[in-house]
Parts: C-alpha cells; structure tokens; sequence
C-alpha cells in the first residue's frame, strides 16, 4: 500500500492504483429508515446493541472538507433516511459552504418531501433522488411496507414547484414484482422532467434467496430501450454509475444502474463514508477504515488526508458480484447504498 509523507498529503487527489480518479463521495449520516422495502429492511430497521452514534455535525463537517481537499466536487447524502435526523437542514446547510463542493445531492424515501422540499432546496440541496419502486400504489405498499405512494407522489410534483429542473427517481428492478411496469413508467416520463433510473436487483448476505428469485438483467430493458430508438449519453466526471438514454419524443430519461455487467467497476469515481465514520472503498467489500478518531478536531486534517489516500492504493480493481461475493454487506442501508 502506498504512503505519503504528511508534508505532501495536502497536494495528495483522490486517484487509486488503477488510475481512476474519485470526484463523488457518498457521505451517509443515518442507519436508520421508516421504510420496510423488501430488498433491503424488510423487518424493519433493527438497530445494533451498543452502536456507536452516528456522526455528529462537526464531524460530518470535518470528513467533508477532507475529500473536498482532496478534489471531491460532488458529495451526496444518503442514508438509511437521511430527513430523518433533525439536524438534517443544518447539515446540509454547512456542506455546501465547503469550497470545491459544487453539488450537494440527497438519496430520499421521499416521505417528507411534499411537506419539506422547499426548506431541502433552501438549505442548498443541488439535486434529489427518490425512491418509487412501484407506480401500482398496491405494488409501492407490498415492495416498501409502507403505504405512502400518493404523499411521495405529491413530494415529486413539489419539487418542480420549487424551483428543481430535474428529479431523479430510483426503482430496483424485481422480477416477478415491477418488471410488467416498465412501459408505464415510460409513460410516466414522457411529459415530465425525470430521471427514470432502473438499478438491478444486487446480492446482500440476508437476501441471497430474494436475489434468486428476483434478480433480472438490465440488459433486457437496455435492447428494448435502443429497439425503440433512446440513445445513450455520454456521462460527466461527477455523474454516478447509470446508463443514461434519451429518447426525442420524451422529455424525461432513462437511467440503468447494471453492476453486474462487465466492465462496470472500470468508471468508478465514488466513495463511501458510513454514518458511524468508516470509509468503504467499495458497496460490496471490506469491513471500512475507521476515520473517526480522526474527526475530532480540525488540526486533524492532514492526518485524516493521509489515511484517506493511503487506503484508496488498497481499492481493489472491481467487486465479485458474479462470483456470489458480496462481501460482508448484510444489507445496503447499513452503508448508504
């Protein structure tokens, strides 16, 4: 693994062994989520005996301002529901006075977004993803737990109305489940500003049986898609793993999110720092890097630079999702996704 002296950490960028630059972190600050999705919690959120805290507003401060120094331009908060902590606004608030930050993004179940998009705009929020896993309201409440589709629907329409350009909405493709869905959210999109981004179903340690019985390829989507005359983009440096298709007859886009095609770790640009303070390298991978005894004052920037560069030259090339490895992930809101 390569060190740096910590004379020269402050010149240290986000590059790995394998040359790929890192631009995006993916900051959660919260385990916790009111949602019950199928894939993911479906008992609920269960939280850990004797777990530390999440980290707090200065720390959280404190690990952004070391990427930003690093050469990270993007930072999206996620969790769990990151709304759900009543520091929320605060938190946001304080990242895009960063220097270098120039996009603040949220990952949302979109439950207080009717009632709240306005104060998530005003705080600096750039940029919302939501979660909509169903446009059948029976089917949202059998896939989340939850019976919340026409609050998160109403949430969408406000975000247009105060003043966001685009949404981004995420739905995992389930086999069996959403797939019959795919035309009617095309339709969805066809008068409306939105990302429609499809994410393939991935293996965790607690879902490996809903995994066989689900999982289908994006690829399939991917051949109707260009059947029908959607085009794929070209993606930018700060943008996240999706496919991107436009069609000219629609004013909304197509997004896939396809981990398990080949190639697919090659642009990667993102990291992840968990709501308790440990960086990962990779969504599915290794246990983390502690960081947060170093979050605990300022004139410990340098330190935390160096620890940070120093286990990016341990990334390794790409995961081993089709070999059944997922790592030690029993489920993604444990790292934000």
């Amino acid at each position: 693994m390569q060190s740096i002296p910590i004379k020269n950490v402050g010149d240290a960028r986000l590059i790995d062994a394998f040359q790929r630059t890192y631009y995006y972190l993916r900051l959660s600050i919260t385990d916790q989520c009111n949602f019950r999705c199928n894939y993911c919690l479906p008992n609920g959120y269960q939280p850990e005996a004797n777990q530390p805290h999440f980290l707090t507003l200065s720390e959280i401060t404190r690990v952004a301002q070391a990427f930003a120094n690093m050469g990270t331009e993007k930072i999206r908060l996620t969790g769990g529901e990151p709304t759900l902590r009543k520091d929320f606004l605060a938190i946001a608030e304080q990242i895009t006075q960063i220097e270098g930050i120039r996009q603040v993004a949220l990952t949302t179940n979109g439950y207080r977004m009717a009632k709240d998009v306005k104060a998530w705009k005003d705080s600096g929020i750039s940029s919302i993803n939501v979660s909509v896993d169903s446009l059948d309201p029976k089917m949202f409440h059998q896939i989340t737990g939850i019976n919340k589709f026409d609050e998160v629907m109403r949430g969408i329409e406000q975000a247009f109305e105060v003043g966001y350009q685009k949404v981004k909405v995420n739905s995992v493709l389930m086999k069996q489940l959403n797939d019959s869905e795919f035309n009617r959210f095309l339709t969805w999109v066809k008068n409306r500003p939105i990302q429609m981004r499809f994410i393939e179903l991935m293996q965790t340690g607690e879902m490996n049986s809903f995994f066989q019985r689900h999982h289908l390829s994006g690829k399939v989507l991917a051949d109707k898609l260009l059947a029908e005359g959607w085009e794929l983009q070209q993606n930018s440096l700060t943008d996240g793993p999706a496919k991107v298709f436009k069609h000219p007859d629609y004013m909304g886009e197509i997004g896939l999110i396809m981990p398990y095609e080949k190639n697919f770790c090659a642009s990667c640009n993102r990291l992840r720092v968990s709501a308790k303070g440990k960086l990962h390298l990779c969504l599915f991978g290794e246990e983390g890097i502690e960081l947060r005894d170093l979050l605990q004052s300022d004139e410990q920037q340098l330190l935390l630079q160096a620890r940070i560069f120093t286990a990016l030259q341990g990334k390794r090339e790409h995961h081993y999702l089709h070999q059944g490895d997922s790592g030690i992930r029993n489920h993604l809101a444990s790292i934000g996704g």
